[in-house]
Formats: C-alpha cells, structure tokens, sequence
C-alpha cells in the first residue's frame, strides 16, 4: 500500500458520507515520518504499545434490513507500518450504514481484515451490542493528577529542555494530567485529552513535568504521534528505566482515540473511558 501523507487526507476537505461499503475510504498514513522527527529509528522501536479506537456511532443493517447499533473496539499495534486517519476511519464506519452483513461476527470480521490491510498489521475488532451497553463503565486514569500546582505558564509548544529529575531520588510512581490539549496536524482543530505517565527511575520534577504537557497546547500533531513525542522525551529528559505514556482523547465524530506505549508493560489497561470521553 503507497504511502499517504495527511495534507492529501479527507481532513479539512468538504466530502460525500457513502453508505454503502467502500474500505477504500481509509486513508493510512506512514508513522515513520514523523517518528524520525523524534529521533526514532523503524527498526529499533523505544517502546512498544497500542492504539485503542472506540467507535461509538457503529449501525449496519441485518439480512433483513433492520437497522443494528454496537460499540466497536479497535486495537491497532504501534509497531504497524501505518496510522489510519481519524476522518477517514469515520468515512469507512460510515459506509456500513445501509450495509446487509450476515450477522456482528461477519461484521467485526471484515472490519478487521480491512483495517488490518490499511495499518499493515493484525488489528483487533470487538464490538458491544445494546444488551452489553449498562456494563460499560467510566473511570478516570490512574495516578497522582498535577492539575493542583500552582504553577506560572507562557509557553505553548514542546519544550523538552523544562523536563529534569533528581537522580538522587530513585522512585516508582504513576502522574497524571487532564490538562492535555493538542491540535489535528491538518486542520488545526482542537484535541482535547488526559495523560498518565507511570515509570521507575530519577524522580520527576512535577512541577516541571506539568509545563511541558501544557506545551502541547499549541502544537499540530496527531494523538499518536504527540503520545510517542512524550514518551521519548520524558525517556531521554528524565532516563526511567521503566516507562509508560497513556493518554485518552475525547471523541470526534464518534471515534475516540487512546495511545498507550511502554517500554516495560505487556499490555494496556482495560478501555474503560473518562467522564469527558
């Protein structure tokens, strides 16, 4: 599959909804472009991790055609070859809508195989119909919030060189913010977001720490690629020898998006969202 690049995507373009299936619609875009703007190498990967889609606004028709409802999980690898973006994603869920499929196994089946086509590795499909709906559950991330400090902020960009740690002070720890905001790389639209960051090592400045998510306010970047952009630089700034970056974005268009790298866990938390999500 040719490699895309966003300024060619469906953002910010006016476009048709289609209601009938049509995969191509998703628009994958290469990760490596901008994983060399953060000095990471494709075959030497600090982290590993996920991308942990909610699809909230899933209809498609049974063999009848009556109309059917779930809530869809996705599960894209980062060590894929390709993001999916956002825009387009929601075109292709779209294009289920007046769509027969022989039942929801059917379904989460050709929605793996297409996605998994576009990412350019396996992707995970679940889907939550009405009857599993009252199991779903709300909870904030975990960690110590940062929100509180009293802190003095005029930066609103990345800014790595304001991350230290006290490398006398050797702690395991879990922080979070809901202070996270960042912008879509094309359109400049507002991404609204909350962040844990969980590590063992030198013991973060957390006032320090505060101000450099805050950073990401003005920044254009895609929630993946902001999620790999902490993680990096919290790894080189601060040197954990154990590190986890999580964050949970607010949905657009009925898709959410929560990136999730580690460099020592096996594998996220459960996808349970956040009050604003």
């Amino acid at each position: 599959m040719q490699n895309l690049t966003p300024e060619h995507s469906p953002l910010g373009k006016t476009v048709s909804y289609q209601d009938q299936y049509d995969p191509s619609l998703l628009f994958p875009i290469a990760r490596q472009t901008k994983r060399e703007e953060i000095g990471v190498e494709e075959a030497a990967l600090p982290f590993a991790g996920i991308d942990i889609w909610t699809g909230f606004e899933l209809s498609w028709l049974n063999p009848r055609g009556k109309p059917q409802v779930g809530i869809a999980t996705f599960r894209i690898p980062a060590a894929s070859p390709r993001l999916i973006e956002s825009k387009s994603f929601k075109l292709y869920l779209n294009s289920y809508n007046q769509t027969r499929m022989d039942s929801v196994n059917a379904l989460a089946a050709q929605l793996a195989r297409d996605l998994s086509e576009a990412a350019g590795a396996e992707v995970d499909v679940s889907i939550a119909l009405p009857p599993a709906f009252a199991a779903e559950q709300v909870c904030e991330l975990a960690g110590e919030c940062l929100d509180d400090l009293d802190i003095a902020v005029d930066n609103y960009a990345p800014c790595p060189e304001v991350l230290k740690a006290d490398a006398t002070e050797i702690v395991s720890e879990t922080l979070c913010s809901n202070l996270l905001k960042s912008n879509c790389l094309v359109t400049g639209q507002p991404d609204w977001g909350s962040v844990s960051i969980r590590y063992t090592g030198p013991k973060i400045d957390r006032e320090a720490l505060l101000r450099y998510l805050i950073g990401f306010r003005q920044h254009n970047e895609f929630h993946e690629q902001c999620v790999e952009r902490i993680f990096v630089d919290v790894l080189r700034a601060c040197a954990p020898t154990q590190l986890t970056v999580y964050a949970r974005y607010t949905r657009r268009g009925g898709l959410d998006i929560n990136p999730w790298r580690s460099n020592f866990e096996a594998a996220p938390q459960d996808n349970v969202r956040t009050a604003r999500q």
